[in-house]
């Protein structure tokens, strides 16, 4: 909190600020990819619980409108961000709105806390880095914090308490009907395997996913191979290896490009998730699947899931580039031009062990 004076009671995440008065609009900034959306969920939530009467509009990207849509849940509207050369044309628009608050889930706020001032909210909270802006109420900017925590913590300044402590998302009769062409005639278990991540560094080697989902297939599983169109050839080269694996080469699908709404619904009813540290593991935990995550130890800080009795995390402990031996655990140093996985430590029996674990739980 910036003064003490803006305290008046606690939650389970500590203290929080006094609720601002007559709210009937916020905007929450909080662009990036899936996961980031996700992250930020628990912290909406505990607005909407606060501002009943409020409408929340969300400055986001593509992705979370094509996720939220017309989903039921807190968010009113999304608006995707817009490119840089037109922030300023943007922020006058969206002034003429008066919103009441602003909430900033961005990020440290070099850019994001001048940005939300500038639409014109009468009170703004959020982090403020070193080299941040002010808002109204501010809490200091960590690297090393759980994303959804630190966002939750955000939203105490504005006086929510937390509701949820992690993302949850309705699935609806939409993304159930949009899954069925992909879930004809799986019998058994249905493992929705995820190969990809943003970062090609957080990415476990193809021919180890493949080695596990045959293991899967032995188990009597059929295993969907995850994957956006721009990772069709990873999604093909664990489908190709995975086949020359197992004598039911016919148990490894590939699913690639599926619409938001069939992805929903292919998760929702699989069961299980296996992946690395990525957009569709932290979407499989909102909707309520169990959830094997390949992580490199600084995202499991950052980004991993807080219980283990659905959701399982097999961490690299490896913290220095395995080419130039660049320290990756200071945030502050710029990142060395390598793409060589971290997580290759990761044993492929470790993660057998756990999908065992988690099918035999699900009977």
């Amino acid at each position: 909190m910036t003064t003490r004076e803006q305290v008046s009671r606690r939650s389970v995440l500590g203290p929080l600020a006094e609720p601002f008065p007559d709210v009937r609009s916020i905007v929450v900034l909080r662009g990036g990819g899936l996961g980031d959306l996700l992250f930020a969920m628990p912290a909406v939530h505990a607005l909407a619980a606060t501002y009943p009467d409020a409408q929340i509009t969300l400055l986001g990207s593509p992705v979370h409108a094509e996720l939220l849509g017309e989903r039921p849940g807190p968010v009113a509207e999304v608006i995707p961000l817009p490119a840089a050369e037109h922030e300023a044309a943007f922020s006058r628009d969206f002034a003429r709105r008066r919103p009441d608050l602003g909430v900033q889930l961005h990020g440290g706020g070099a850019w994001s806390n001048p940005f939300l001032t500038g639409l014109g909210p009468r009170w703004t909270v959020g982090p403020r880095a070193a080299d941040a802006g002010p808002l109204t109420r501010t809490l200091p900017f960590r690297y090393y914090q759980h994303e959804m925590l630190r966002w939750l913590e955000v939203a105490g300044l504005a006086g929510a308490a937390p509701v949820v402590l992690e993302p949850e998302l309705e699935v609806t009769g939409a993304d159930l009907l949009a899954s069925e062409a992909v879930l004809q005639e799986a019998a058994g278990p249905v493992v929705a395997l995820h190969p990809g991540a943003t970062d090609p560094r957080r990415r476990w080697p193809p021919d180890r996913f493949a080695d596990v989902a045959a293991h899967c297939v032995a188990r009597g599983a059929v295993v969907l191979v995850l994957g956006a169109e721009s990772e069709r050839p990873l999604v093909e080269e664990v489908c190709l290896l995975a086949r020359r694996r197992t004598p039911q080469p016919e148990a490894v699908r590939s699913m690639i490009g599926a619409s938001m709404s069939a992805l929903c619904g292919v998760l929702a009813r699989s069961t299980l998730f296996l992946g690395n540290d990525s957009g569709p593991r932290h979407l499989a935990r909102a909707v309520g699947t169990p959830t094997v995550g390949i992580y490199w130890i600084g995202n499991v800080v950052n980004a991993g899931p807080l219980v283990r009795t659905r959701d399982r995390v097999l961490a690299s402990w490896m913290t220095n580039c395995p080419v130039c031996h660049a320290d990756l655990t200071d945030e502050t140093l710029p990142r060395c031009p390598h793409d060589d996985s971290v997580v290759t430590p990761v044993r492929t029996e470790q993660v057998c062990a756990e999908v065992d674990d988690l099918l035999a739980a699900q009977g």
